[in-house]
């Protein structure tokens, strides 16, 4: 392929996998803390409000929290070592998804992930 097609099939792939971390993670939380059924995606709310409905979180207020923990967690700019790490897989024209498996294996190390949830106890 050439890179401008491949450049192509990357973007789409990418924001393929964005519209899906959401679904994912409350999935996940949803297993894990509530009753395993996921609300479906409603229109008529934000990225943040979604997220948070998905959750199981149906205040205003909740969904301002979600909107401000994304804002700071998500503009890491290639700092971290997750960012940094998928930026560097993805530099080598790897696919998204390898990119982002390894950028989350970073998430790991008690330097990064685990120093996160330390702040919070």
């Amino acid at each position: 392929l050439s890179p401008v097609c491949l450049g192509s099939l990357s973007f789409e792939d990418t924001i393929d996998i964005l519209a899906k971390l959401p679904n994912v993670a409350a999935i996940i939380y949803r297993h894990k803390y509530k009753d395993n059924k996921i609300p479906a995606y409603r229109d008529d709310l934000d990225w943040a409000g979604n997220f948070a409905n998905m959750l199981g979180f149906h205040s205003e207020q909740f969904a301002d929290l979600m909107r401000l923990y994304m804002s700071i967690h998500i503009d890491h700019e290639g700092g971290n070592v997750s960012a940094h790490t998928t930026h560097l897989v993805g530099s080598a024209l790897s696919d998204p998804y390898l990119s982002l498996s390894a950028g989350m294996c970073g998430l790991a190390g008690p330097l990064h992930g685990l120093a996160n949830q330390e702040v919070l106890k």
